[in-house]
């Protein structure tokens, strides 16, 4: 065996180190102690991020057009209840019950609006006349309504069916909107004003300090607005409970109440997860080296390296998503391979070296480990930072935390094994027979006697492992991240089969800049035919608003929507499908057949705002003259393939349809 290291003739961060920790353990542990009282202090402010921006870049144009769109049609967040009473959904007693539930939810702090089968405009039940829609229309809190009528509505209207209706007319869907929350959109655009500016120009010194204001501002906000909602959320759940005698059944779905639920998985995942991982170690540990000093060491590396890290990112406040949160039981593992090379190596230095001073053994296990440690160290940092260039932002936070977290592994290891080995006394080593690594020697021994056959083996396996990855596929199915009892995966799987879809999906287009057609079709002789009309039919006062100057407004530019629509209606992949055809269609019913231009211009003159807010707003911007077609896709459908299912689309935009790339776009949760 070589010989041992002298302390004089190492380096001289060798020496230092010789000099703290091993010279002086109990000051080493001493400050780890402190540092650890610290890190306990700030561990508690780690958080875990739901939210949209940590999911994506900063800068995600994405993200970007999908708030913009959520400005321009005034969209809110909201939670969905797929809701099934225990009696006929039309019958009094259920209809009182959700009236009541309808009403306890429209209380709630937070909550701008619900919406629900008793508040929606009838237009079939029964059919009215385009000319009598000013007059106000009735809905399911109307005494007089026919049920039997509202029930064929509710199934079969372009609008109601399989969006607040099941096709067996036994479920139906509450959605809760939720109050837009104008601070937080006005700290949005001040920290995205400034992040824009740090990427155009050198920010002075005062800016810096500014911009870094409202940074912190921002991620404050945000903490608190999670709270709210989680507290919103529980509130809802609270109201369902309560009214639980009258439910068959019901979920609660909808992104908040999914980004709610993540957070308290991942806390939980931590906690349990991390709870079971220290235990396996403890069981290892006593297992491998049967002696509680060698249980006591590894494990109590491994514990610190995780509570630095997070008093680290408390202190930083870097929060975690569902990816990044899994370094605590990879740290973990780490850890433990970095102390358990240390111990193994002392035990077997410890075994030669009987007659050896303890100091010197300690530093001879340390000087013989800390390269190859180091190397190990060295390649999975470089592992973890080939994520940065992922371009996902929970994946690039997880790659940096991951980096720090080895750096910060392979230091504290190095300080409190070598440390706790000085101290105390130390077992025995057993008996060289008694240690001999028996299932390993037969392993050399095979691989001594049987080299070729291993080799082949390998080669066979090598060979059969490239046809299965070439077979491999990535898909992002959310719905597959839970177990199948918690109410998210039994909510989407209810709103997928009954109430068309989960995942939004939107198209926008855009009005061709050459408005090709349009002035013949709103030229003087239409104009004057407006006017006509609406004297003699409407009667409506000189100051009405004439048509819309849009593209969208045409036979032309709806026919196009409808085309669009009818092929998405198809897909296998996809659910309800809502645009401007929607409302076509519904004018066509009301009118009797078949309606030209002067016609669908009237039946948009005469619809009165609340029916304008549940047919037009949403799928049309008149300042950007943009129509917009709305998609719930279904998260449960086993044929999707996300990815694939857009490039099919835009390959139907493009050849199909003949669009231009920048006469559409698609955004949604879905993008």
């Amino acid at each position: 065996m070589s010989s041992l290291p002298v302390v004089g003739e190492l380096p001289r961060v060798a020496r230092g180190y010789c000099a703290l920790v091993l010279a002086r353990p109990k000051l080493a542990l001493a400050l780890l102690a402190l540092l650890a009282l610290l890190a306990a202090f700030y561990a508690p402010q780690a958080k875990v991020d739901a939210s949209a921006d940590s999911l994506v870049l900063e800068g995600d144009r994405d993200l970007e057009f999908f708030r913009q769109l959520g400005e321009q049609y005034a969209a809110e967040d909201y939670l969905l209840i797929a809701y099934r009473p225990k009696q006929a959904l039309l019958g009094d007693a259920s209809l009182r019950a959700l009236a009541q539930l309808v009403d306890q939810l429209q209380a709630l702090d937070g909550v701008s609006s619900v919406v629900s089968i008793l508040d929606v405009p009838l237009l079939y039940s029964p059919p009215i006349a385009i000319s009598q829609l000013a007059g106000g229309v009735k809905t399911l809190r109307d005494e007089a309504v026919d049920r039997e009528l509202v029930s064929q509505e509710l199934q079969n209207s372009p609008i109601y069916r399989q969006l607040l209706t099941s096709a067996d007319g036994k479920t139906t869907a509450i959605q809760v909107n939720l109050q837009r929350d104008a601070r937080h959109l006005e700290l949005l655009a001040l920290r995205d004003s400034w992040r824009q500016q740090v990427t155009e120009r050198r920010l002075t010194a005062d800016e810096k300090a500014q911009s870094a204001s409202a940074e912190q501002q921002f991620k404050a906000y945000v903490t608190q607005s999670a709270v709210r909602q989680q507290a919103l959320v529980a509130e809802v759940r609270a109201l369902l409970h309560r009214h639980q005698p009258h439910i068959e059944r019901a979920f609660l779905a909808g992104v908040p109440m999914i980004a709610s639920d993540m957070v308290d998985f991942v806390k939980s995942d931590l906690q349990w997860f991390g709870s079971g991982i220290v235990l396996f170690i403890i069981l290892l540990l006593a297992v491998i080296f049967r002696s509680w000093r060698w249980v006591l060491l590894p494990l109590s590396a491994c514990l610190l390296s995780n509570l630095y890290m997070l008093g680290l990112l408390g202190w930083l406040d870097w929060r975690m998503t569902v990816i990044s949160a899994n370094f605590v039981a990879l740290l973990l593992i780490i850890t433990l391979a970095i102390a358990v090379h240390l111990v193994v190596r002392y035990r077997e230095l410890q075994a030669v070296q009987l007659n050896t001073p303890r100091y010197d053994v300690v530093l001879a296990t340390v000087s013989s480990m800390l390269r190859p440690c180091l190397y190990t160290a060295m390649t999975t940092i470089v592992a973890f930072m080939s994520l940065l260039v992922s371009g996902i932002r929970p994946v690039i936070d997880f790659g940096w935390m991951m980096t720090a977290g080895v750096v910060v592994a392979l230091a504290t290891t190095f300080i409190v094994v070598p440390a706790g080995m000085m101290l105390g006394s130390m077992p025995r080593p057993r008996e060289e027979g008694q240690s001999r690594p028996v299932l390993t020697l037969r392993f050399a021994s095979l691989t001594e006697r049987r080299g070729t056959v291993i080799l082949c083996v390998a080669a066979i396996i090598g060979l059969f492992s490239l046809s299965g990855i070439r077979q491999l596929q990535v898909e992002n199915r959310f719905i597959d991240y839970f177990d199948q009892s918690t109410e998210i995966y039994r909510g989407m799987e209810l709103v997928d089969s009954e109430l068309g879809g989960t995942i939004p999906l939107d198209i926008i287009l855009f009005s061709d800049p050459s408005n090709e057609g349009l002035d013949e079709a709103f030229d003087d002789s239409f104009y004057d035919s407006f006017d006509d009309a609406f004297e003699d039919d409407f009667a409506v006062s000189p100051n009405a608003e004439k048509p819309l100057d849009s593209r969208w407004f045409t036979l032309a530019g709806l026919n196009e929507i409808a085309r669009i629509h009818r092929h998405l209606d198809q897909l296998e992949e996809t659910g309800k499908v809502l645009s401007l055809a929607t409302l076509y269609r519904v004018a066509e019913d009301l009118l009797g057949g078949g309606i030209d231009d002067i016609q669908l211009a009237l039946a948009y003159q005469k619809l009165p705002p609340d029916i304008k807010q549940v047919m037009i707003s949403p799928y049309f911007h008149a300042p950007s003259d943009q129509a917009r077609i709305t998609v719930r896709v279904k998260e449960t459908s086993r044929s999707l393939q996300r990815g694939q299912l857009l490039a099919d689309l835009d390959h139907f935009m493009r050849e199909t349809m003949g669009y231009a790339a920048d006469r559409y776009r698609f955004s949604g949760m879905l993008v």
